[in-house]
């Protein structure tokens, strides 16, 4: 018999990561970037030009491991894919904020 677990909505905290939020963040931003790379039929070169980044840099995010790429540098590479990045700072809940920390999220709208 198989047993299963219920995910979280986060499989880098089911996984045990210690910046689950930061890498789930992280995969969404990259997961956009590929989809909007991937419809331009662009080379990894012509990318990198385009990103101000190398070409090793696109490949790693082609593999959706961007491992040495900050959440700053995929939103500023959404930019230049001509997407509009909205930040959104706001209050935690209460229950939340007794806590001290708050969390991170991304919304992609099509």
């Amino acid at each position: 018999m198989k047993t299963h677990e219920i995910s979280s909505g986060n499989v880098f905290a089911d996984l045990g990561f210690a910046d689950s939020e930061q890498e789930l963040v992280k995969a969404k931003l990259t997961a956009q970037i590929y989809k909007l790379l991937s419809e331009r039929c662009m080379t990894q070169g012509a990318a990198a030009k385009l990103l101000g980044t190398t070409q090793p840099q696109v490949s790693a995010l082609m593999r959706c491991r961007p491992t040495s790429i900050s959440v700053g540098r995929l939103m500023e590479f959404l930019t230049l894919l001509g997407q509009d990045v909205q930040v959104t700072v706001k209050p935690a809940p209460r229950r939340k904020a007794a806590g001290g920390a708050g969390r991170l999220s991304v919304v992609v709208q099509a």
